[in-house]
């Protein structure tokens, strides 16, 4: 990177990390620094609801997925809006009017002690784990562009998030949100502005739509039932209601948003704007890599996006064999170059017949481009066993080192970081919400002054965050990080949800059948996670309803005096 570049990077990051900790500066006691003393308005609230969504894993990895399979993702949030509707009207209410700091108080005053900690604990397992890899995210930025170390990048860039979250808590991540956002649209406007600027002078927004759609990128809906897709409108619909309620509805870092606004009205407002927002900024992000797919087939691309293992391959043994690969790579997206153009020329001329011709030309120079690669990838295993041999996420990152202007380079990069400081330090601050108000003040130390549980909780943040770093060391191993890290909240999330389910709406099935349904349905996941072929967002559906059928199945022996019919 320029020295523009490195000025525009460190003057956003201090601008929006400086301003939160001046927000937040005077917190005494653990309501301010957990909930904010709830203080936030509706817009706030919103926005820090979206913002701890938006992690650097949406900007860094979600172009690189629509690259690589096209449009099909956003279906994953169509469940999101109906399920911010029945949050407003069921959970909201519940929470506000209990006062409670984290979702779990409530399970134990519905259930028992035991309950309230094992979700706690389900909930501190998932959000941990994935705290790994949103701070994984920056580091792979900065170890791709410096070629630094990625393991010593995680240590620097974790260090960073953990001083500033254990400095500002729960107000320097809400009042640092709007910033944040701010920057990332800008960003993100602009790279996609960027991206059809390049395109060929005849190509605008329609042509190149027109183009990604033959070229089956534009998949944005697919009616087919079929439990082994991954993305159809049916596993977004019903598969994504559940993920998005037991998201925004059990998880700490998201209900620790909207338990932090002034009243239930501010709540409501904010999740009702986030279900407005959410799926057409996803659909924008996604969009974007639709574009940088177009943009590659009249641009040299390279035959591998990761700039690190590029390099280590040239210096290796391998380098004669890998550079005849690119070659031949090079010379065959060049061919296919010229078949997008005359597609394109037949596409404004109405010649289906052309048009299908030279669709079928540039299919079989794409199947003999993954063959490429493919070679490619074997030919690094070779070199090193250890080799990280998915690069999706690095390919946007490459569009921006390779095309675009200075300070626009460092506000792109700061746009990932901005996303990856209010997620992550929203993680930390939700999983020291858990740590102190769910286990330690409620079993260890029951009595103590506001300055003990204070310091506690900064001291739990710390640890929280060293424990991502060392997730973050194994977090290149995962493949494409959005995709993930919601495997990841799908494998815990359906079991969170039942139980809070249960709770409110099975009046008569008690703490004991409910915490035994979940510990055998988290297993149950668990097992069709490992042994089947069914994709993870209908484990979200699957969790939840195991535990209320197997809680309704086991209420009558583990509590006689419950009626047979719930």
């Amino acid at each position: 990177m320029s020295s523009l570049d490195w000025l525009v990077l460190i003057a956003s990051l201090l601008s929006i990390a400086g301003y939160g900790i001046y927000k937040s500066r005077g917190q005494k006691h653990i309501g301010s620094y957990l909930k904010g003393d709830n203080s936030m308005p509706w817009f706030m609230v919103g926005l820090s609801i979206m913002a701890t969504q938006a992690s650097a894993i949406t900007f860094l990895s979600a172009p690189g997925q629509a690259y690589t399979d096209g449009m099909r993702f956003v279906q994953y949030y169509f469940g999101l809006p109906i399920a911010m509707v029945v949050l407003c009207i069921t959970f909201i209410p519940i929470y506000h009017r209990l006062k409670i700091y984290t979702a779990y108080e409530f399970l134990e005053g519905r259930f028992d002690l035991k309950t309230r900690v094992f979700t706690s604990f389900l909930f501190m397992i998932q959000r941990g784990l994935a705290s790994g890899l949103t701070l994984y995210a920056p580091s792979l930025i900065f170890s791709c562009l410096l070629g630094w170390n990625i393991y010593y990048t995680n240590l620097v860039i974790g260090g960073i998030v953990i001083v500033y979250t254990v400095m500002g808590g729960s107000k320097a991540v809400s009042y640092t949100h709007l910033q944040q956002m701010t920057i990332i649209f800008i960003g993100m406007f602009l790279a996609g502005w960027m991206i059809v600027k390049l395109l060929p002078e005849e190509m605008g927004i329609r042509e190149a739509v027109q183009i990604a759609g033959k070229l089956g990128k534009m998949n944005v809906i697919d009616l087919n039932f079929d439990l082994s897709n991954k993305y159809n409108i049916w596993s977004g619909l019903i598969g994504g209601f559940f993920l998005a309620l037991s998201y925004f509805g059990t998880d700490q870092s998201q209900v620790s948003r909207y338990i932090s606004a002034k009243d239930i009205k501010q709540s409501r407002l904010g999740l009702i704007m986030n279900g407005f927002i959410k799926v057409p900024m996803q659909f924008a992000i996604l969009f974007i890599g639709v574009l940088l797919f177009v943009f590659y087939q009249f641009n040299p691309a390279p035959l591998f996006f990761n700039k690190n293992e590029v390099k280590k391959m040239e210096a290796s043994n391998y380098s004669n064999q890998w550079n005849l690969l690119n070659i031949k790579y090079q010379q065959g997206l060049e061919h296919k170059k010229q078949e997008v153009f005359g597609m394109h020329r037949a596409i404004q001329q109405n010649n289906n017949a052309q048009t299908e011709i030279h669709k079928a030309n540039i299919e079989h120079d794409e199947g003999v481009q993954k063959n490429l690669r493919l070679e490619a990838v074997a030919l690094m295993k070779q070199n090193d066993k250890k080799a990280e041999t998915d690069d999706t996420n690095y390919i946007f990152l490459r569009f921006v080192i390779d095309y675009l202007p200075h300070g626009l380079i460092g506000l792109l990069i700061a746009v990932i970081f901005a996303a990856s400081m209010q997620s992550k330090s929203a993680e930390l601050n939700a999983l020291a919400s858990c740590t102190i108000v769910d286990i330690y003040k409620r079993i260890y130390k029951k009595e103590a002054s506001d300055r003990h549980y204070l310091f506690v909780s900064k001291v739990a943040t710390g640890l929280w965050g060293l424990y991502a770093i060392g997730v973050a060391m194994f977090a290149n191993k995962l493949g494409s990080l959005i995709e993930a890290v919601n495997v990841l909240g799908s494998l815990f999330y359906g079991t969170i949800l039942g139980i809070f389910l249960v709770a409110f709406y099975f009046k008569k099935i008690a703490g004991a059948s409910a915490f035994y349904a979940a510990i055998i349905a988290e297993l149950l996941v668990l097992y069709l996670y490992f042994y089947t072929q069914i994709t993870f967002l209908w484990f979200n559906l699957i969790g939840c309803m195991a535990v209320i059928i197997i809680s309704a199945l086991l209420s009558p022996w583990l509590n006689p005096k419950a009626e047979q019919s719930l």
